[in-house]
């Protein structure tokens, strides 16, 4: 393999940090699980688009890997080669009452988080025995949830039109094609090893082998975010007493995209702010001091629609999920304010 001709004009985080040097000095390496530098940038590589462009096959690329993923890693989370990552996923420790008890701002919350099983590659460099041995495991784990968390897993593998098409109109369902994934081998054996777990309420629903592993959500209509937290945490805690989860001290929880790393976490709202959004600049100035990102309502890339906008958090490594939380939460309120004054 020959160092990639990248364009100059190309803004990813693999353009910026690759370098011939770092190039030749991990070319030949391969972690235990055969993952290799070619792979890791080969989403980069293939897609000049991407923000970052680098992924990451098992816990060990971070290490071996360590002079691609450190600057990449200090450079989107600020976070240094001797920073330890805490969590704490306590909700006793969240102060947030409902910011909008009469329903005007806050259409819906959700907070989701990622998590690789231990002892097991990630998906990209995960074999078709792994990602089933893995399913099995997490079916095994939702099978522990009970209340109102106790639900149904549907296997993407053979599922009935009627069920793709509910899934579909609630948007949960997730879609094989996406050229980022592709590129680094996460669409693999699709749709084997794959599904998707919901409650009865649709209140709370897990991903199996999509990006990550699991993607574990906890969802409602309105702006309860201290209840949607507690939810997720105690599904969390349930799971994981049948499924261990990647962590490091180091870098958190551990993930195949770097800017998941640490909580893995995206506390979120959908929030109608029309006058707001008339003045952008004051809107910024507020989603910046609170370090949140401002969406539109169909995710990444997207426009705003009848003002609503989908305002998550930015940090996720070296702060803890009540701080990602809190910070959402915090700036939220912020915004309320400011719309109300503008009304």
């Amino acid at each position: 393999m020959n160092y990639p001709k990248l364009p100059e004009d190309c803004k990813s985080m693999l353009c910026k940090h690759l370098t011939p040097e770092s190039f030749e000095e991990l070319k030949n390496k391969k972690t235990a699980n055969g993952f290799t530098l070619e792979q890791a940038i080969n989403s980069g590589v293939v897609n000049i688009d991407s923000g970052i462009g680098v992924y990451a096959g098992d816990k060990e690329s971070y290490t071996l890997f360590d002079k691609l993923f450190d600057p990449i890693i200090k450079d989107y989370h600020g976070f240094g080669k001797e920073d330890k990552h805490t969590s704490n996923l306590n909700p006793d420790d969240l102060n947030a009452p409902n910011p909008d008890p009469d329903g005007e701002f806050i259409v819906s919350t959700r907070i989701r988080v990622g998590r690789n099983m231990d002892n097991m590659p990630l998906g990209p460099a995960i074999s078709k025995e792994q990602r089933d041995k893995v399913e099995a495991s997490v079916v095994e784990g939702l099978s522990t949830l009970d209340g109102e968390l106790k639900g149904d897993y549907f296997p993407l593998l053979g599922m009935s039109k009627e069920i793709q098409d509910d899934l579909i109109k609630d948007h949960f369902l997730f879609k094989e094609g996406d050229r980022f994934l592709d590129a680094v081998g996460l669409n693999k054996n699709w749709p084997e090893g794959r599904g998707i777990y919901h409650n009865s309420d649709k209140t709370f629903l897990v991903w199996v082998n999509e990006e990550d592993q699991l993607r574990i959500i906890s969802m409602q209509q309105g702006g309860d975010i201290k209840e949607v937290f507690s939810r997720l945490v105690s599904a969390i805690k349930s799971i994981e007493t049948k499924v261990p989860f990647s962590y490091s001290e180091h870098l958190g929880y551990i993930t195949s995209c770097p800017t998941n790393l640490g909580t893995a976490m995206r506390a979120s709202v959908h929030i109608a702010l029309p006058k707001l959004a008339e003045d952008m600049e004051a809107f910024k100035t507020i989603t910046d001091k609170y370090y949140l990102q401002i969406r539109g309502i169909h995710g990444e890339h997207s426009e705003s629609e009848g003002g609503v906008y989908d305002i998550s958090n930015l940090r996720r490594l070296g702060i803890t999920e009540v701080e990602a939380v809190q910070d959402m939460y915090d700036g939220v309120v912020a915004l309320i304010k400011a719309e109300k004054e503008l009304s």
